[in-house]
């Protein structure tokens, strides 16, 4: 019981405090720098790491699919159509958004946690800033916008690795993968991805910055708001997605 209370409690300060964050707006042009800041850390320093793991995956599933395929009258075409549909609604948004939560949500959890314990916020705050509004809206935002540019990366990466797993195993060839893909696929997967990943985006940004903002004491504690950040934020990513599936497909 206690435990679920201290839930309600969190999620009741989680509210209060994103609603905090869009009042009080500062200047547009400080937006906008903190934004373009944000912007290089979530977006160009994680291109590397996606596309990493990313041509992994497709490489993996293209194998396993194969391996699966055992009939001789399912065509190899089918390879292409499985790969490419699960990388569009499921492998690039998710997986590369619970990637996204170790990295970049431990990252705001921790940035803005030493700030915290160091008195910076509290700094600005006395200077009558608004500091939610000067720490979450810029990560916000930077997530809004990175994140779907990352996942749309991500799943190029994925048919990628799948096309020269496919031809370097012998499974399925370039052509055939190709045809396999353009019969399934469907306009509204694109969409779907990317309401998935804007969807990410704010959960992993939001949570992260919740978890950084109220930490009390000193550098264990930050280190403890980190883990706790990208916990909390992988289980809301694995909760919105079976519910906006549930709801869009």
């Amino acid at each position: 019981m206690n435990l679920l209370l201290k839930g309600f409690e969190d999620f009741g300060q989680y509210l209060l405090l994103l609603r905090r964050s869009f009042t009080g707006l500062l200047r547009f042009r400080l937006y906008w720098e903190l934004w373009t800041h944000e912007q290089i850390h979530m977006g160009r320093d994680s291109l590397f790491l996606v596309a990493i793991i990313s041509l992994f995956v497709g490489a993996v599933t293209t194998v396993q699919t194969a391996y699966q395929i055992v009939s001789p009258f399912i065509p190899k075409s089918t390879i292409g159509a499985i790969v490419s549909t699960s990388a569009i609604l499921e492998l690039a948004p998710t997986v590369t958004s619970l990637v996204l939560a170790g990295r970049i949500g431990s990252s705001i959890a921790s940035q803005i946690g030493s700030m915290r314990v160091s008195e910076q916020i509290d700094a600005l705050e006395v200077m009558g800033i608004n500091s939610a509004t000067y720490l979450i809206l810029p990560r916000l935002f930077s997530a809004i916008v990175a994140f779907p540019l990352l996942v749309i990366y991500a799943c190029f990466i994925v048919h990628v690795g799948g096309i020269i797993a496919g031809a370097f195993t012998g499974a399925v060839n370039p052509t055939q993968f190709a045809i396999g893909a353009r019969s399934f696929f469907e306009g509204f997967q694109i969409t779907f991805m990317l309401i998935k990943a804007v969807t990410f985006g704010f959960i992993i940004s939001t949570v992260s910055a919740y978890q950084g903002y109220f930490v009390r004491g000193g550098a264990l504690e930050v280190g403890k708001s980190s883990t706790r950040a990208v916990v909390v934020s992988c289980l809301m990513i694995l909760v919105a997605d079976y519910v906006l599936a549930q709801l869009l497909l």
